[in-house]
């Protein structure tokens, strides 16, 4: 009997176009910029709706950046949205420059992040963008799991005074979390009590943990699945909490094994509360063109992947326990 279920299935990148429309109707200082990519960010029934809050920068992405960090000396809200590749590899100079250096108050909005992006291919399929914008002091990172939780986080971020990094993608993906939710920034969401191991997992990943959490239960193991949707700031005190209650940890990322939610978890117990951490993630290696199921399968991603690493640091722990 499966434990979890969902309500339908939707692209995270339409719960970002919900939220915006919604905030274009509730707040005059919220604008939208986009980098020809219209369509594709879902930003279109904005643009029809609030023409005249709307620019259509075509693909200059650097011009947007600083575009939106102009707009905020005035008091606007400038909601920026392109692909993640291009939302962050190609304009990094210009967010630390003119947006986190000066702690303007612009809303990075990145769609068709990590592999699932599909066949588009390695040259658009980025997975550093969160490692590069969380080393960005004062910007905030967040990477919600399904088109409830972005549109909530789309909401959330306009009422933020500074820079925010806003991640999701392109498929169609389990959509499970509640539809009246109410986003708090910083706070991890735990979706399943356990006592064997800790899965801390952040986007597209959350599902498929939930998935593994069913596996592990079938062979007699507790799992605690937690929701990390804010990488920066990170729920310091949800993570020491479950690791001190388990004992061991598994980080789940549509991202590189370098620089993201793994490393930041990792930061966090090495220096208050060591336990043994498994990695789910892609293993420091670009990625190619597929379909999303396709890639996500070859580089590891899957619900499969996350239960083997669960019972691989439980071994670990116990490994570790029984030597001292």
């Amino acid at each position: 009997m499966k434990r979890f279920t969902f309500t339908d299935k939707k692209d995270t990148r339409s719960g970002f176009g919900a939220g915006l429309l919604e905030l274009g109707r509730s707040n005059p200082q919220v604008v939208a910029l986009c980098a020809d990519l219209t369509g594709s960010l879902k930003m279109d029934a904005f643009e029809k709706e609030f023409p005249d809050r709307f620019f259509q920068v075509g693909i200059a992405e650097a011009n947007m950046m600083g575009l939106a960090a102009g707009m905020t000396v005035g008091g606007k809200i400038p909601f920026t949205g392109t692909f993640a590749n291009f939302s962050t590899g190609r304009v990094y100079d210009q967010i630390r420059q003119s947006i986190a250096y000066s702690g303007k108050n612009v809303k990075i909005c990145a769609s068709h992040a990590g592999i699932t992006l599909g066949e588009d291919g390695a040259t658009h399929q980025i997975l550093e963008d969160i490692g590069m914008m969380r080393m960005l002091p004062d910007m905030v990172v967040i990477n919600p799991c399904d088109f409830n939780q972005t549109k909530a986080a789309t909401l959330a971020i306009a009422a933020y005074k500074g820079p925010v990094y806003l991640r999701f993608g392109r498929p169609v993906v389990p959509n499970f979390t509640p539809a009246d939710q109410v986003f708090k920034i910083g706070e991890a969401v735990t979706l399943a009590e356990g006592t064997d191991v800790s899965i801390f997992a952040t986007g597209h990943l959350v599902w498929k943990a939930l998935e593994a959490c069913e596996m592990l239960e079938e062979k007699g193991i507790s799992a605690e699945i937690i929701n990390i949707h804010t990488i920066k700031p990170l729920d310091v005190q949800a993570v020491l909490r479950s690791a001190r209650k388990t004992g061991c940890a598994v980080t789940a990322e549509e991202h590189q094994v370098n620089g993201g939610l793994g490393d930041a978890i990792a930061r966090v117990l090495v220096s208050q509360h060591p336990v043994p951490q498994e990695y789910v993630a892609v293993n420091d290696s670009f990625g190619e063109s597929g379909t999303p199921e396709q890639l996500m399968k070859k580089y590891g991603l899957e619900a499969e992947n996350i239960a083997a690493a669960a019972e691989r640091v439980i071994r670990r722990r116990k490994h570790e326990l029984s030597s001292t």
